[in-house]
Order: C-alpha cells, then sequence, then structure tokens
C-alpha cells in the first residue's frame, strides 16, 4: 500500500497549523475554508511554504 502524501497548511487568521491529504482538498484557486475559524480563502493561501504548494499542484494534477 503506497504512502500518502500531506501538505501542511497555515491558517492566515487564526495560525492553526494542520496536515491535509492533497486529495481532499480543493484546487489551490479554489476558495477553502479553516477548520478552526471559518475564515476563507484560496486554497493556495493556506499552504504552509512554496513547496506544499508545489506538491499541491503537482499531486492533484
Amino acid at each position: 500500500m503506497p504512502n500518502e502524501a500531506y501538505v501542511q497548511l497555515l491558517c492566515p487568521d487564526c495560525t492553526k497549523h494542520w496536515e491535509e491529504s492533497p486529495s481532499d482538498l480543493p484546487a489551490p484557486d479554489e476558495n477553502f475554508d479553516c477548520p478552526d475559524c471559518a475564515a476563507t480563502y484560496r486554497t493556495s493561501e493556506f499552504m504552509r511554504t512554496d513547496r506544499d504548494l508545489e506538491n499541491l499542484k503537482r499531486l492533484q494534477s
């Protein structure tokens, strides 16, 4: 069974930090809500690092 990849997220508003599978996230340019404070931003704005954003794009294509 292959290992599942995860990306790190960080909410711009409440600074909650967590990990998600790219398959559970909307596309980078779609809206996404923080599970703690319900802030809404594009999914790409929740990516903790540029590498997380690159991985999200690569794994969703």
